[in-house]
Formats: C-alpha cells, sequence, structure tokens
C-alpha cells in the first residue's frame, strides 16, 4: 500500500489536508490552497517542428489521466512540457494560479524507461535519495527529517528489501517503483509518467495499476501516456486525447468515444 502507516503521529507518516491533498513532509501546504493544473492554449514548437498546437485542459489533484494519442502526436514533448523541460511558444501552464517553472519540486517527471541509463552505478536508495535533492538547497545535508521521508518512500513502493541493489538488476515492475519512490521522496504533488507500463509483464502492470489507484486516491495528480486503449478506461480517471492539436479531454466515459478514437487514430 501507498500509505506507509496508518499511526496518527505526522512526524512519521503522511496526512491528509482539508482539500483531500496528503502531505508527507510535516510542513506542507496550507489546506486553504487548490491543488490545480490549468493547461490554455499551448504551442510548442520542438526542433523547428509544431509539435503541439492548442492544448487545453482542467484538471486537479486525486486523479488520473491518459494521454493517449498516435506515434508522433506530441504526447512525450506534452509531459516535458508540463514538467518544466520544454519552453512553450505561446499559452500558458498554470499550477496552483502561478505559472509553472521548472524549478517546481511538486512536479516529478518520469521519463520512458529506455531512455535511462540503467547502467549509472547507483543503488535503488541513492537514487530515491534523489529526490530530496530539490528540498535541500546547496550545502545542506540530509537531516532526520529527509531520511526518514526516504524510508517512507521506499516503504511504500515494497523496496526496502532491494534498497541496496544496483538499479541495473532490477526488473521492470521494480524499476518503476524506484523511480515512482524517488517522485513520493520529492514529496511531488503531480507525476508525469511517459509510457510506464511499457515491457512490463502482466503482472506487473497490474501491480502498477493498482498503485495509481492508491497513488489518486492519497491526493495525487497522475498524467500518464499510454498506449493501451484496451486497458486505458480501466486504469484511468480522464482521457486527453490528442494528435498534436487535442481532440477530446473528459472523463473516460464523456471523452472515450468511437468518434475520438477515429479522429484521432482513422479507421481501423
Amino acid at each position: 500500500m501507498v500509505s506507509a502507516s496508518h499511526d496518527h503521529d505526522h512526524s512519521t507518516c503522511g496526512h491528509t489536508h482539508a482539500d483531500g491533498h496528503v502531505c508527507w513532509g510535516g510542513g506542507g501546504d496550507a489546506s486553504t490552497h487548490h491543488h490545480k493544473l490549468e493547461v490554455s492554449n499551448l504551442r510548442v514548437t520542438y526542433r523547428e517542428v509544431l509539435a503541439l498546437d492548442g492544448i487545453g485542459f482542467s484538471t486537479e489533484c486525486g486523479r488520473s489521466i491518459a494521454l493517449i494519442g498516435p506515434n508522433g502526436a506530441g504526447k512525450s514533448t506534452l509531459l516535458k512540457s508540463l514538467a518544466g523541460l520544454i519552453r512553450a511558444d505561446s499559452g500558458s501552464i498554470l499550477w496552483r494560479g502561478k505559472p509553472l517553472t521548472r524549478s517546481s519540486h511538486e512536479i516529478a517527471y518520469l521519463p520512458q524507461r529506455g531512455d535511462i541509463d540503467w547502467n549509472f552505478p547507483i543503488t535503488v536508495r541513492g537514487l530515491v535519495e534523489m529526490g530530496r535533492y530539490p528540498n535541500l538547497g546547496w550545502w545542506r545535508s540530509f537531516s532526520r527529517h529527509d531520511n526518514e521521508i526516504v524510508e517512507r518512500a521506499l516503504t511504500a513502493m515494497n523496496l526496502l528489501d532491494l534498497q541496496d541493489r544496483q538499479i541495473s538488476a532490477l526488473s521492470g515492475g521494480q524499476q518503476q517503483r524506484t523511480f515512482i519512490a524517488r517522485a513520493l521522496a520529492q514529496e511531488a504533488h503531480v507525476l508525469l509518467l511517459d509510457e510506464p507500463f511499457t515491457g512490463l509483464d502482466k503482472p506487473a502492470q497490474d501491480s502498477l495499476a493498482k498503485l495509481f489507484r492508491e497513488l489518486t486516491h492519497e491526493g495525487r495528480l497522475l498524467i500518464a501516456s499510454h498506449h493501451d486503449l484496451q486497458t486505458a478506461p480501466e486504469i484511468f480517471d480522464e482521457l486527453l486525447l490528442i494528435k498534436r492539436s487535442q481532440i477530446a479531454f473528459g472523463t473516460m466515459e464523456t471523452a472515450f468515444t468511437k468518434e475520438n478514437i477515429t479522429t484521432a487514430y482513422g479507421e481501423k
């Protein structure tokens, strides 16, 4: 389970604000803040090619969104834009009412597994500890509080037994759980995942889908690019369907229609 502890000692366990958002850090934001992501008329040129045009949607923590579209639709570009890794030509991305900047440690980006150097000599615990770096600032060393959050993230992802293992020795599902643990250690409210289910066997996919439901239940916002149209309605709450421009956004019941899918992919 994601909630690693069920006691009421807020110094050692995640707790829920009045707005339903889980704060692991003990300090956290005031409960009056509304954790909303608002994208308006986003246009992005990537390597001199128009990658995205007219993307606009609004969502909030406690939901999971399937980002779906054919190859070359701009899914990875959109995730990187939301993460602050690619600058938009025009439009806006607001997080909690303010322009999103790359410095926001509340947003965590998890790239495709194929884009990661798994031979990099680092242990599971070392990778998860990297999630604390945005909170530390210059020259500050790990405190007891930082170590507690890392422990909690490892426990939540069932990685304590693997914490000393090199990341190259992990299975695909374990690799995904390690990167999600890093995002939890970062105390991220928003997780942006690029094709997280790709390359996982069925048990690992089922485990990750269950984890997604637990994370959204805790009050996090998950946006993940996904290519399997069959499983998307079972895993995600909402659909953002794009083909460079936006085709549909809404609940699975309203947006995941044959007409919209045909517009994105053509007749099958």
